[in-house]
């Protein structure tokens, strides 16, 4: 299981960062430096039936079914390898903290960037483990590099292990999942899946089979600049209408007011001038009903302004992104089920929760491959304060052998 650890490291100095606003799958080509690896790697330890979409991106493989076992259902496990845009994920240098004394960790001294226990309380839970963390420069890269490298050492063992009866085993990697396109080009009928798992949440014992129902909104403003001297009665600013906008929004309906089950509208960014503006929002909720009514409400408001200031004041473009796996995954609780008492028979707390966000297997689901979430051991994802858990990181490669053999038939 050690092998988790070999793969996670060479797979984190390798810039994977994925770009928002491109055009092309994978919106950044470097994301092929770690997918061409991967074919390699999985071609060396013997695995079958490898496909490497060069177009898009995406690794697919086999390990075939043990002997006795070749009727069971094909299960597979799914990660991305894009990092996110969000901290840069160019010269990555992970390094060890042997046996985590339970307290602050500098991470960049001339920086003076800590790991404080004060700003991130769960740490102290880790005392006495390994813990894998960034020189404060750059994110490590655990969401998801620390899923891909389990699976890929989950794949090694099953390949060099004939003993363990498991059904056939497909895995897959994905690029482009942090910028909501893994999913886009993902080939659910060569994947040959009956039923998957994504391996991309956090701590270890987390099992996820909701999400948000998710859409992006961009909001246009049209307005009219005047010399300031001259403005009264002339002037239109579209910032402040943005702003005028952005007031009419349920105010405790922020992502900085909610947790669990409440959903929200994020103003992402706001760009502009007083001629014109454009504001990005994204809109989430877990209740797909609220869901629909939020977005109501945001073309509602569109509607109050453009009947305030005139007809094309505003004009706003929304799509939905993804919606909850639930509706899909309830009809095939087995996956849950199973996962959880895989979890037990290794001693792993289960932590059934919510996903705040979405994964590749949210969309995967509907496309008609059930796929919840397990957990990665990572934590503090997408910043320099990010960190993953080697411990945890080798229990998870035997909680995906275990969760294999459950569907052995």
């Amino acid at each position: 299981m050690e092998r988790v650890i070999e793969n996670f490291l060479k797979y984190a100095v390798i810039d994977t960062e994925s770009a928002e606003g491109s055009d092309t799958t994978p919106s950044t080509l470097k994301q092929h430096d770690l997918a061409g690896v991967l074919a390699a790697q999985l071609e060396q330890m013997g695995a079958r039936e490898i496909t490497y979409d060069r177009e898009h991106c995406y690794v697919y493989a086999t390990v075939p079914a043990s002997a006795g076992c070749e009727n069971a259902p094909t299960l597979g496990f799914i990660a991305h390898m894009d990092t996110s845009p969000a901290v840069s994920g160019a010269g990555v240098k992970p390094r060890f903290v042997e046996n985590y004394d339970g307290g602050d960790i500098v991470l960049n001294e001339d920086r003076k960037v800590v790991l404080r226990v004060s700003d991130f309380p769960e740490l102290a839970s880790y005392k006495g483990k390994r813990l894998i963390v960034t020189d404060g420069t750059t994110l490590l890269g655990a969401d998801d590099k620390a899923g891909v490298a389990e699976i890929m050492a989950m794949a090694e063992y099953l390949l060099t292990h004939p003993e363990i009866s498991h059904g056939r085993v497909r895995v897959g990697f994905t690029p482009d999942e942090e910028v909501g396109a893994g999913a886009d080009h993902f080939d659910v009928k060569l994947f040959d899946a009956d039923l998957a798992y994504t391996v991309d949440g956090g701590r270890l014992g987390e099992l996820e089979y909701e999400n948000f129902n998710a859409a992006g909104a961009k909001v246009f403003i049209r307005g009219r600049s005047v010399h300031p001297g001259e403005a009264k009665n002339k002037m239109r600013n579209a910032l402040l209408m943005a702003q005028e906008f952005q007031a009419m929004l349920p105010a405790a309906e922020n992502p900085m007011y909610t947790c669990g089950y409440e959903g929200f509208y994020h103003l992402d960014a706001l760009n502009g001038t007083v001629e014109e503006a454009v504001a990005d929002y994204i809109i989430r909720d877990h209740d797909r009903e609220k869901f629909e009514n939020k977005k109501e409400l945001f073309l509602q408001v569109g509607s109050f302004l453009n009947q305030k200031y005139g007809e094309g004041t505003l004009e706003i473009r929304m799509k939905d992104s993804y919606y909850n796996m639930k509706e899909v995954i309830q009809k095939h609780m087995h996956l849950i089920d199973n996962a959880r008492s895989a979890m037990e028979e290794l001693g792993i707390e289960p932590v059934v929760s919510p996903i705040r966000g979405g994964t590749d297997g949210a969309r995967l689901s509907f496309m008609g491959l059930p796929c919840p979430n397990l957990c990665t051991g990572g934590a503090n994802f997408h910043g320099k304060y990010e960190y993953a858990c080697a411990d945890d990181m080798e229990t998870i490669v035997k909680l995906l052998v275990r969760i294999a053999e459950k569907y052995a038939g």
